[in-house]
């Protein structure tokens, strides 16, 4: 199977740099480190501060601290230009499901989040710093992911799952990160998209979902934002058809063929292409279809439960008992189909099933261990809950995520929501669960797109023809279409400039070194 690169490079190498260079700038230029401590201590002018530090950068934020001598502290974060496409309104979106999340789990299952302390807007921003959100410290020892992972892994490696830990220890983590996903399954609303708190202190959905995907396929698949939704959505069926729809913009807009090596024969090239339209369309089909679609959506008109599509052991902070002191990182969060928070979390294993190196088949083995250990957890969660009325019987998730795996609902929600993973997924584990069984090998499986083709409407196969010879026709010729947003290119102007300053400053400094040294030699 001719295999192309996940991501368009050239956008992944420009990402890369402003993920590099801009924390270093926060941290090392004195004049904006400053900015950045006034605007905390300022907004905590009744507390006395005894240290501000640079805390971390993660994938999405770049996070300063701030400790006061009351031992509480204050963390101001910041979205990475070049990796957030969206940065008002992620801001936005977090800071408003933190606050939703903090004030309906009072009651019910509790999550433990940040107090939001404060959130502002581009145009409110001192220094022109761009958005942030001011939020209290969590004390913790470390996060629910450096429990589970294998011990020894090196920096910028993917965590995995330590093969090592002890049943009851494993079900015992898996059993706190279970709280979560139950309580948050019990937050639900009558529209799929983001929240908003109305005048009255009510909540509604009055934005758009904005997923952890849609982010990604702006940032790396060279999607212009134009193509993302401007909506919510009533029932689950319109949404999963705009995923669909979204899977085809983002093969037709990627330019990541264009980095195949030119001595790959045209026609491979052509079919390689044909293969993953014929599998889009599919997709499609099978949710456009009532009564295939009879089949996994079972909840269409909601109500839609709230749903972290950054959720992840990495992003759940633990105390010296290991029990949860905090969650964090909630940009990506929005209320979704019922049917997401019915098929069991993908990250028991810590690493995705696309990047599994023993390859796809190996991993659902390993899963599958992992997932009896998760559900047993997850029933006691449940059990504990009901026994304490915070839940009743019709809301446990054991049970539906055991026949989310066993039917294989689980891949078609995991290849919805995941655009550059869905190659690896759709062949192997949805196409013939709903159009028929088919014989092949690993090394000929990019053949089975052939004996699909009937099932394409004739229009369908006209507009895959028009959009293969594009493809081979741009072939090697594109140029980066990048769609950052304003707040980005803002940066990579300033960081242009900045570098600029400091390469002539530093020849400055070094022709005065130079001609001081050969004064020097002239004295002798």
């Amino acid at each position: 199977m001719l295999t192309c690169k996940p991501y368009d490079d050239v956008a992944w190498a420009i990402s890369t740099q402003i993920w590099e260079d801009w924390p270093e700038l926060l941290r090392t230029d004195g004049d904006i480190y400053n900015d950045i401590g006034v605007i905390l201590s300022e907004e905590f002018s009744d507390l006395e501060w005894t240290l501000f530090e640079y805390l971390s950068t993660g994938g999405f934020n770049t996070c300063f601290k701030m400790e006061f001598t009351n031992n509480c502290g204050a963390v101001i974060r910041f979205p990475l230009p070049g990796a957030v496409m969206f940065p008002e309104e992620k801001v936005r979106n977090e800071a408003t499901i933190v606050q939703y999340v903090l004030e309906k789990t009072s009651n019910k299952i509790p999550i433990p989040v940040p107090s939001i302390v404060r959130w502002v807007e581009t145009k409110e921003s001192p220094s022109d710093l761009g958005p942030f959100i001011i939020m209290d410290y969590i004390h913790h020892m470390g996060s629910m992911g450096d429990l589970l992972e294998m011990p020894g892994r090196q920096r910028g490696q993917p965590p995995v799952l330590n093969p090592d830990l002890k049943p009851a220890r494993l079900e015992a983590l898996y059993g706190e990160l279970a709280k979560i996903i139950l309580s948050l399954s019990t937050l639900s609303l009558n529209r799929i998209g983001s929240l908003a708190k109305n005048d009255d202190s009510t909540w509604e959905v009055l934005h758009r979902p904005l997923s952890y995907s849609m982010n990604e396929i702006v940032q790396l698949g060279t999607l212009p934002r134009s193509k993302l939704p401007t909506t919510t959505y009533e029932k689950a069926s319109s949404y999963f058809e705009f995923l669909a729809e979204l899977h085809l913009l983002h093969l037709r807009s990627q330019r990541n063929e264009a980095d195949i090596l030119a001595d790959v024969d045209a026609e491979v090239l052509a079919d390689d292409f044909r293969r993953k339209f014929v599998a889009r369309f599919l997709f499609r089909k099978l949710v456009r279809d009532q009564e295939q679609r009879k089949q996994w959506i079972f909840h269409d008109d909601g109500p839609f439960p709230v749903w972290c599509d950054d959720f992840r052991p990495e992003n759940v902070l633990v105390d010296e008992t290991e029990c949860i002191a905090g969650v964090v990182d909630w940009e990506f969060t929005y209320t979704a189909p019922v049917e997401f928070s019915h098929a069991p979390p993908w990250w028991l294993l810590l690493k995705k099933p696309e990047d599994w190196p023993r390859g796809l088949d190996n991993w659902c083995v390993e899963y599958e261990k992992a997932l009896q250990t998760f559900l047993v957890a997850m029933r006691k969660c449940e059990d504990e809950a009901i026994q304490k009325k915070l839940l009743v019987e019709g809301q446990r998730l054991s049970s539906r995520m055991r026949d989310s795996w066993k039917s294989g609902d689980f891949w078609i929600m995991y290849a919805a929501r995941n655009n550059f993973a869905f190659d690896a997924i759709y062949w192997k584990k949805i196409d013939q669960r709903f159009f028929g069984p088919t014989t092949y090998e690993d090394d000929n499986i990019c053949d089975i797109w052939r004996k699909r083709l009937h099932l394409l409407e004739p229009g369908e196969k006209n507009l895959m023809e028009e959009y293969v010879n594009l493809k081979l026709k741009d072939r090697n010729t594109w140029r980066l279409v990048w769609d950052p947003d304003e707040y980005t290119v803002g940066w990579i102007k300033r960081l242009k400039i900045m570098k600029e300053e400091r390469e002539e400053r530093e020849e400055r400094e070094e022709r005065e070194e130079r001609k001081e040294k050969r004064l020097k030699e002239k004295q002798m």
